[in-house]
């Protein structure tokens, strides 16, 4: 158990601010209240929580369990040079050590390749994607690169297109989801716009082919939260296809979420060039395609 008595210099910091620098970075400090490990004057408090001063922290660090083996992330690479990645990741594997994650990771496997941000732990990741989740993200190489990716992801000249399989048929052939998001209120799993701590997130949507029970979107994100397209496709009443946290699992034989990342558009930060990738379908989501569809023939985006 650690004891930290909060200084009166300390007030009007944020509970997650102030536990950085005894937990090792504000992510670590953030995933130790999220877990319910902190207490302020023995009340568990959210990380948003503003101290006055004089209060005391305890909190319990998780003992590591023992590591077993695992094999390096397997992923493509889309683009590379020597200011930058684009990757093309499969489904199921984690970008960075996460709880139970700790181990084959994609940014450990490209260890010593990427750098830059704030977080050790994220070497040169510009934005993320979920586990299973695939298609094409950006790394960058060093810490120039990765300031002047994230000025344009947050300035939104970055194109983030995914293509997503949703449940039923939305209201109009396109649309924008304008909904703040957070961690859902009772099921902390999940994110939704029932929460306790929302964040301006926009979603935008087209319809690229309707199926009888189902609509493929081109799906592309104005802002960037952790589980976005998936909170925001329920939120519609639309979630996304065998998604097992959001949707139905096992919807058309899929073991994971329709959703894949296929299309990157950028300016490069070192040359001026514009770039475009695209990543297709894996296999995986081809089949649900064609099960969707109740065609036998193959299918191509």
């Amino acid at each position: 158990m650690t004891e930290l008595r909060v200084p009166e210099s300390a007030a009007g910091e944020r509970l997650d601010v102030f536990l950085t620098d005894a937990a090792g970075s504000r992510t670590k400090a953030q995933r130790l209240i999220d877990s319910g490990s902190v207490r302020v004057n023995g009340v568990p408090k959210p990380k948003r929580h503003i101290l006055a001063g004089g209060e005391l922290v305890r909190y319990e660090t998780p003992e590591a369990a023992p590591r077993a083996d695992v094999a390096p992330a397997d992923f493509r690479i889309a683009y590379e040079d020597e200011h930058l990645f684009v990757i093309d990741k499969p489904a199921g594997v984690v970008v960075h050590p996460a709880r139970g994650h700790e181990q084959g990771t994609l940014v450990q496997a490209l260890a010593g390749r990427v750098a830059g941000g704030p977080d050790p732990e994220r070497p040169g990741v510009v934005h993320r994607l979920d586990r299973d989740t695939s298609g094409l993200m950006l790394l960058a190489r060093d810490e120039q690169t990765h300031a002047a990716l994230q000025a344009a992801l947050r300035a939104r000249e970055i194109t983030r297109e995914y293509l997503a399989l949703v449940e039923g048929r939305p209201p109009a052939r396109q649309g924008t989801i304008d909904a703040a998001l957070g961690r859902d209120r009772r099921v902390r799993t999940r994110i939704s716009s029932d929460t306790d701590d929302p964040h301006h997130a926009v979603t935008h949507f087209e319809t690229e082919r309707a199926l009888p029970e189902d609509t493929l979107l081109r799906v592309t994100l104005e802002t960037g939260r952790t589980h976005q397209i998936r909170a925001h496709m329920l939120a519609i009443g639309h979630p996304v296809a065998g998604d097992p946290e959001y949707g139905n699992a096992g919807r058309h034989g899929l073991l994971r979420q329709f959703l894949h990342a296929a299309r990157l558009a950028f300016e490069h930060p070192a040359t001026g060039e514009a770039l475009e990738l695209r990543a297709p379908l894996p296999e995986d989501l081809v089949r649900a395609l064609r099960q969707a569809s109740g065609e036998r023939a193959d299918l191509s985006v």
